[in-house]
């Protein structure tokens, strides 16, 4: 995983209202993996669900529940 990749990502996204609004309108940890390749970072969605629970300065990552899904 680029853990560096995930937590650069998650400091821009603190600076970036407009960023955060995209990745808190995102349904998966897939989508959020595919908005943050668009603005130049690499990571899956399996990598940032590992990462649940984590915190990168003021943002925590927390998985979604989302009913209907399988675990």
């Amino acid at each position: 995983m680029s853990l560096d990749q995930l937590k650069d990502f998650l400091q821009k996204m603190q600076e970036d209202s407009q960023l955060k609004d995209e990745i808190l309108a995102a349904s998966t940890a897939d989508d959020v993996a595919k908005i943050a390749f668009e603005y130049g970072y690499e990571f899956s969605g399996d990598e940032l669900l590992r990462f649940s629970g984590k915190k990168v300065g003021k943002v925590t990552v927390r998985k979604k529940d989302v009913p209907g899904e399988y675990n």
